[in-house]
């Protein structure tokens, strides 16, 4: 798996028709004094969503300071990325969830993506949650990637020595849009949601940019992970706001 993430589509209407499965990642802040409450939504909310109609996998998780791996935990912001069997039933967990009702009465901001899944390799706590079929029909415009992985204890270190500068190098790199780093347990459970302007300049940085083809040889040779995946989507929609805009839409220039 490499240190960093990918594909995107942009509409400023959130809703998508159809009946194909569908991803949510919702980042959400809390103001400061609230900090405590989202540390307990990480337990509460966990059998709400185990219950919830469609929902066929999800995960709560931290985020970063910097928009990729970090060290240093955003205690203000949280994320949950989740799958639904259909539209439908992600609008009905919108509207009328209690994870949907607690976030509208303590968070001070929060922002969706929808996605659909385009491409899929490898696992997540053993499953393949966003299937193993998909259409041949190449991403049109920018493209979001997921990337994650759980990192063996032996070998953090080296891992954690080149994660500043993948991340400085993915920031500078052409077609980078923005990027979320989050993940569910620091330090060694973590996962990049990150945006490009076309599926080839994502490529060129993951695989011609000399530097990050270096680690991730090093990734393969040191066998620095025990689990990884690695997602493209294209984007359906986006909502809401973080740090008082849309981030997407204000780096796409898609209102």
């Amino acid at each position: 798996m490499t240190l960093f993430f990918m594909p995107i589509f942009i509409q400023k209407n959130l809703y998508y028709p159809g009946s194909k499965m569908i991803v949510s990642l919702t980042i959400v802040r809390y103001p400061k004094r609230l900090i405590p409450v989202a540390f307990l939504s990480m337990a509460v909310h966990r059998l709400p969503l185990m219950l919830t109609g469609g929902c066929t996998f999800y995960k709560l998780m931290g985020s970063g300071r910097n928009g990729t791996f970090d060290l240093t935990p955003d205690l203000q912001q949280w994320a949950l990325l989740a799958v639904w069997k259909t539209q439908k039933d992600f609008d009905e967990f919108k509207e009328h969830s209690f994870v949907s009702r607690w976030w509208k009465r303590f968070a001070k901001e929060q922002w969706t993506a929808l996605l659909e899944p385009v491409s899929s390799h490898g696992t997540w706590d053993g499953q393949q949650p966003f299937g193993t079929r998909f259409e041949k029909n190449a991403v049109e415009g920018p493209i979001a990637v997921l990337t994650r992985a759980t990192i063996r204890l032996n070998k953090l270190k080296g891992f954690w020595s080149h994660v500043d500068r993948v991340a400085q190098l993915m920031s500078r790199a052409p077609g980078f849009i923005t990027s979320f780093g989050i993940g569910e347990a620091p330090f060694f459970r973590q996962a990049t949601f990150s945006v490009w302007t076309s599926a080839e300049d994502m490529k060129n940085f993951a695989y011609k940019s000399l530097d990050h083809a270096e680690v991730i040889k090093k990734t393969r040779e040191e066998k620095w992970y025990s689990e990884e995946l690695f997602a493209r989507f294209k984007i359906l929609g986006s909502e809401g706001s973080l740090n008082g805009s849309d981030p997407l839409a204000e780096k796409t220039g898609i209102l």
